[in-house]
């Protein structure tokens, strides 16, 4: 299958199931000297490790692995990196999970480098991409943040993988994708372009839909207007837009009246 214009990869393993890929890398944010952002390596842990199982979750695959490349130091930076990327396996219930890791043992570092990667598998029938369609409303969960504003995993305005998994079961919800650096109108962007349609952003919606979202501290998800979600705790909601029919002019956006 390849490629769907996400941040993960599928591709067919057999005639039921599709292999998931997704990764996050994580560069100058953590302890070290050179280091940009200055965070516990506990957090660039734990956050990067969120962002790629996040990702595999969403398209509706079941994580079955993790490679961990940390390019510092075994210890102290690689030992406590790999204490936040449990932290966020035992919110997920997924301490059982296969890990390869990797440390940079030869060679002394001044910044922080972290990149993981998570496999999936998926049913294909359970595959959430390209499901939405011209009509749909487009939500966000959560709150665009980066550096310093996500510092916090346990920020009640930030997604976490948990809502990911709810948001999967609730009946009625399309695509869900967890929002990167690109902000959540180039997210919005890419799923219209993608079934050939445009978004037409909520004019009553006061999110600052071009900021980076760090971390995936927020997701947009697509469903029908009066869609019941249930209880998602405090986390905020907002309806960004919805995805109309493109007359053929290509790719447009606007604003809801």
């Amino acid at each position: 299958m390849g490629y769907q214009g996400r941040d993960v990869e599928v591709v067919s393993l057999n005639d039921t199931q599709y292999l998931v890929a997704a990764c996050d890398s994580c560069g100058a944010i953590g302890e070290k000297e050179l280091d940009v952002v200055k965070v516990p390596w506990r957090i660039t842990g734990r956050l990067t490790a969120r962002v790629a199982l996040m990702e595999v979750l969403a398209v509706g695959a079941v994580p079955q692995m993790m490679s961990i490349a940390i390019a510092n130091d075994p210890i102290p930076a690689g030992e406590e990196i790999m204490k936040g990327v449990r932290e966020e396996l035992r919110a997920l219930n997924l301490m059982s999970l296969p890990t390869a890791i990797s440390t940079e043992k030869n060679m002394p570092t001044k910044q922080t480098g972290l990149g993981i990667t998570a496999i999936g598998l998926c049913d294909q029938d359970k595959l959430r991409i390209g499901r939405s369609k011209p009509g749909n409303s487009l939500f966000c969960l959560g709150l665009p943040k980066v550096g310093t504003e996500a510092a916090n995993p346990e920020d009640p305005d930030i997604l976490q993988g948990v809502h990911v998994v709810k948001l999967l079961s609730v009946p009625g919800v399309y695509d869900i994708i967890p929002v990167g650096s690109q902000g959540i109108r180039g997210e919005a962007e890419a799923l219209a372009r993608s079934i050939g349609a445009r978004f037409i952003k909520n004019s009553r919606c006061e999110l600052d839909i071009h900021k980076s979202a760090g971390p995936s501290t927020c997701l947009i998800y697509t469903a029908s207007e009066d869609i019941e979600l249930g209880d998602f705790g405090k986390i905020p909601n907002h309806k960004i837009g919805r995805l109309e029919e493109d007359g053929g002019g290509g790719l447009q956006t606007g604003n809801e009246d």
